[in-house]
């Protein structure tokens, strides 16, 4: 068993896992609504206050960084491109010493614009989720006619060498189930990374229900009709998603089966909301404050102490199997990807 929280630098868990990823939500907001993240009227945001400046975004990133040896940050949302301060967040970031790897998880709506600042402040790729290539299905499931927005955005990521660009696509039950194929295709042809991800239960109207989910068995099945899948040789580490070669390689694509194949033993991922708490699961039911300890006067040092503490707790799984699992409070726009 590793050591007990504060004697060490770095997140581990009572398990022996080690957080070297941090997943960092700057809004709660999206100029979205998905069927299946949100309803139609959107959500109760969180007020100005409570959310964190761009200031003690980067502190809590550098204290992350400097003391507690993240190597990885993401930024996520809601939608982290309609947040201001975007770039000079990645600019303070890619500033750190050591230099952590930096991405984004986009809805791609406006990346054609942002792009060429965001790589030139220090973003090294993107991941932009994209369900549906029919331009109808995409207003239904996203209650927004905005698809030619995100390949647009896609195109303009590519472009300013935010590589790989990476596609995150959700598949849903008599809804695009069907499109598996052609999202493929698509990524192939663009030279994309398609990764395709078993619905989660974290939608705001709790109306996930397993029994409708498209597992990671369809989705390869799906695939096989039109490709040729082979194990990928490489070593998967702590990535959320099990690749597969495509007719032999190099192209691949991945899988994240988070409900049906979990891989919460391999996790390296710690969280921090827009409103400074600390989540040390996607599935937490419980969280740590880190705004409250900032605004009184925490030293980096007490931060990091909290931080350490926060992730000693973190279960060994999040499960969604066990018939006692309740459903986050919050919402995946709330959490952060």
């Amino acid at each position: 068993m590793s050591a007990a929280p504060g004697t060490n630098g770095v997140l581990v868990d009572r398990y022996g896992r080690v957080a070297r990823d941090l997943r960092v939500s700057l809004t709660d907001k999206c100029n979205l609504r998905c069927t299946y993240c949100m309803p139609a009227e959107g959500l109760p945001w969180l007020a100005g206050p409570e959310l964190l400046t761009d200031e003690e975004i980067v502190r809590l990133v550098r204290v992350a960084v400097e003391w507690l040896g993240v190597t990885e940050v993401r930024f996520t949302g809601g939608e982290p491109l309609i947040r201001p301060g975007l770039v000079g967040i990645v600019t303070a970031v890619a500033a750190l010493q050591p230099r952590p790897r930096i991405s984004l998880t986009t809805n791609g709506i406006g990346l054609d614009r942002a792009a060429p600042a965001l790589s030139a402040a220090g973003l090294d790729r993107v991941n932009v989720s994209l369900d549906t290539l029919d331009a109808d299905r995409f207003t239904r499931l996203t209650r927004r006619p905005r698809l030619d927005a995100v390949l647009a955005g896609l195109a303009g990521a590519a472009a300013a060498g935010l590589s790989p660009v990476k596609i995150n696509s959700v598949l849903m039950r008599g809804v695009n189930e069907d499109e598996a194929p052609a999202l493929l295709r698509f990524a192939l042809d663009h030279d994309y990374q398609l990764r395709i991800i078993e619905q989660m239960p974290l939608d705001a109207q709790h109306g996930w229900d397993r029994a409708t989910m498209v597992t990671a068995e369809e989705i390869l099945a799906s695939l096989r009709t039109a490709f040729d899948l082979s194990p990928d040789p490489a070593e998967r580490g702590a990535a959320p998603a099990e690749t597969w070669l495509v007719d032999g390689g190099p192209a691949r694509v991945g899988v994240i089966a988070s409900v049906t194949r979990p891989f919460c033993g391999d996790c390296d991922r710690t969280r921090l909301t827009a409103d400074g708490q600390v989540r040390a699961c996607l599935f937490a039911t419980e969280e740590s404050d880190l705004r409250a300890a900032l605004r009184t006067g925490a030293d980096d040092d007490e931060l990091a102490r909290r931080w350490r503490t926060a992730m000693w707790g973190k279960r060994a799984g999040h499960g969604i199997d066990d018939p006692t699992f309740l459903q986050p409070t919050r919402p995946m726009s709330a959490i952060g990807g």
